[in-house]
């Protein structure tokens, strides 16, 4: 179950488990149900929050805009954005994705044989968990070590990509991280 499922049950939605890889193509040609529209909790569009949880979710990305961006640079184009969350409860961190492609889409696409076209890459979007301790973290990192923020920053992201089933890409690189914080 991926972490932005709990957000979206708590506001009242019914969520629909798509298991098989064509499921999402099906999804996408019928867009609705009884005037139901299909929505991806890996979207970033979901709006769910309340005017009043929108305004305060402004304020915190005015308030914490240069470390997202800084974020964002430190993954190198691995990410289109580095956002904060608004889907999130107990997880500090998920994966979702920009623009018609989604994750699963792209992981389908790509399986496709064709040994000459160039990898479907979805525009992927990391989100923050503000109000998970890490995000507290992050944010005294940014104004003391930022070499070490650039490290979690790239921990999180694999832990993402892991959390959404996708392989990260550089598996020593990541263990090589995590023995450096227990070290530490």
């Amino acid at each position: 179950m991926l972490p932005q499922t709990e957000a979206v049950k708590d506001h009242g939605y019914e969520i629909l488990y798509l298991t098989d890889p064509i499921d999402e193509f099906a999804i996408r040609v019928l867009a609705k149900y009884q005037e139901k529209e299909f929505k991806s909790v890996s979207a970033d569009d979901l709006d769910l929050e309340t005017e009043e949880e929108k305004k305060e979710a402004a304020q915190k990305v005015a308030e914490n805009k240069d470390m997202l961006s800084f974020m964002k640079d430190a993954l190198d184009g691995k990410v289109k954005a580095v956002v904060l969350s608004n889907k999130l409860k107990t997880h500090p961190v998920c994966l979702s994705t920009s623009g018609a492609i989604s994750m699963e889409m792209e992981k389908v696409l790509n399986s496709l044989p064709n040994t000459e076209k160039e990898k479907v890459q979805a525009q992927r979007v990391l989100e923050i968990n503000a109000n998970h301790p890490v995000f507290e973290r992050l944010t005294k990192l940014f104004g003391t070590d930022k070499e070490k923020l650039k490290t979690y920053t790239s921990l999180l992201y694999n832990q993402a990509l892991l959390i959404e089933g996708a392989p990260i890409e550089d598996p020593v690189a990541f263990s090589n991280q995590i023995c450096g914080l227990m070290t530490d």
